[in-house]
């Protein structure tokens, strides 16, 4: 399909103000139905990025879940209805325990960044727990687990929550403070190079939320150039995601890491291989209408290399 065919598709889907639920997503609950990663929210954004004119108005969430991706905060910063709400929900998300962008503060600092809202003081209650962490990974309870973790990638750990801290640290003291953490937990194969998902853990995926495509996207501009070329080699190599065309965990999500290592080298290979990417993430739509699992990333993602912008949709622009 092309771009203008995912567009199309997805505003003949929409009923009510709410897109069907693919089989895929399990468990999703009305609330996830409207949020920016599963739900309406998303939709409506990458839409609008992609041209269309679709008029949606959103409902209300009713569990007050805190999150960007899965809460009301994600929906408020779409729909800018509510700024003064926004900023409340950033502040109370302060110190989410969960310490990851999808719950905790490092998803809402992004929101109150792009909204021209107050985030300094969230981005210094992050930068103080990572300083009680030595500078290492974050100790995180997330959503849903009972024990403390500590992950790697950019959707649940260290990755997303260090990209949270640009403009709050300087770009030299991060990339002092990353290199030895990222060093540390590499795991290398040949000239390849991925880490785990979590703490103790070997590295068992190769996507956004988990794995070098994530930490490429959200810190490659960070990276030692070794580091950095090795993580996109091993996201090229891995290839098209079976999972689908999707952000999160799909061919989009991992193209993005090609382009971004294009955007920072210069060097034109990085992306042919990301348009090489989009096309196999085009032919990939599974009629599924979310943001961040969804046919709607390739879109996105398709048009990013047409226009050579390597900037990962929420994480970087909002």
């Amino acid at each position: 399909m092309t771009v203008e065919e995912i567009v199309a598709d997805a505003e003949a889907a929409c009923a009510g103000g709410i897109w069907p639920v693919h089989p895929l997503d399990d468990d999703v609950t009305p609330d996830d139905r409207l949020t920016l990663y599963l739900g309406a929210a998303g939709m409506l954004w990458a839409l609008r990025k992609l041209g269309s004119r679709i008029e949606v108005e959103i409902g209300e969430l009713e569990e007050g879940t805190p999150g960007l991706f899965l809460g009301e905060p994600g929906v408020l910063a779409v729909t800018r209805t509510d700024d003064a709400r926004l900023q409340r929900l950033v502040d109370e998300n302060a110190e989410n325990p969960a310490w990851d962008a999808i719950w905790g503060s490092p998803g809402t600092i992004l929101a109150a960044k792009a909204c021209g809202l107050e985030w300094r003081r969230p981005a210094e209650l992050l930068a103080e727990e990572w300083e009680r962490c030595n500078f290492g990974l974050f100790t995180q309870r997330l959503l849903g687990e009972d024990e403390p973790s500590q992950h790697f990638g950019a959707a649940h750990g260290f990755a997303g929550n260090v990209h949270a801290l640009r403009g709050y640290l300087d770009d030299d003291e991060l990339r002092r403070r990353i290199e030895p953490v990222l060093r540390e937990h590499a795991v290398w194969e040949g000239d390849t190079v991925n880490w785990p998902t979590s703490l103790g853990r070997e590295p068992s995926r190769t996507q956004w939320c988990h794995g070098s495509p994530g930490i490429v996207t959200s810190l490659g501009d960070l990276l030692p150039e070794d580091l950095l070329l090795a993580a996109a080699e091993h996201t090229w190599r891995t290839g098209p995601l079976e999972k689908g065309p999707g952000l999160c965990h799909g061919t989009a999500g991992n193209g993005y890491a090609l382009l971004r290592t294009y955007a920072i080298t210069g060097d034109e290979r990085w992306l042919e291989r990301a348009q090489s990417f989009a096309d196999a993430a085009l032919g990939q739509v599974q009629h599924r209408y979310s943001l961040y699992t969804g046919d709607i990333g390739a879109a996105l993602f398709a048009r990013a290399c047409e226009e050579r912008d390597a900037r990962f949709p929420i994480m970087d622009v909002l």
